[in-house]
């Protein structure tokens, strides 16, 4: 007798332990529209393979950054739509490797820097008037620091 993938039958709780979530998670992504099981004659939750390939796609799409509203739409919407929501996730992927290679450069500026205290170093000291003021969320310093300890 052979078995076909597509038979496969899971309780809340069954799915939820295969991806190592709680119950309460299914739940949730159901309430907020991403999930739609069907019920038994009991009206207990029955998950098939359709739901737990949508499953990994909703842990897949959380693991990038994306936000439940986000995956509703690239699961649920049109072509153009899907489109949309993944440049604007691109868009702020973008903009996040940004903000962390700052945050690199400033942690690599602070480990090389000769100054005793980081605080009293002119490119810090620069870079921080910056933030102040207003007029930068944080740039490089390793082009300050070159100039100032150059």
């Amino acid at each position: 007798m052979k078995s076909s993938r597509r038979d496969i039958r899971w309780s809340i709780g069954d799915l939820a332990e295969r991806f190592e979530l709680e119950p309460h998670v299914l739940r949730h992504w159901e309430e907020r529209g991403l999930l739609a099981p069907e019920r038994d004659a009991a009206g207990r939750r029955v998950y098939g393979e359709d739901d737990a390939y949508r499953v990994a796609t909703i842990i897949a799409s959380k693991a990038s950054g994306m936000s439940l509203e986000q995956i509703r739409t690239l699961v649920d919407a049109s072509t153009d739509g899907r489109r949309d929501a993944l440049r604007a996730h691109l868009d702020e992927l973008d903009r996040r490797q940004a903000e962390l290679e700052r945050s690199r450069h400033l942690t690599q500026h602070a480990l090389e820097c000769r100054a005793h205290d980081i605080t009293t170093c002119p490119g810090f000291q620069a870079h921080v008037e910056d933030i102040v003021a207003g007029t930068t969320r944080g740039l490089p310093l390793l082009a300050r620091h070159a100039s100032t300890h150059g």
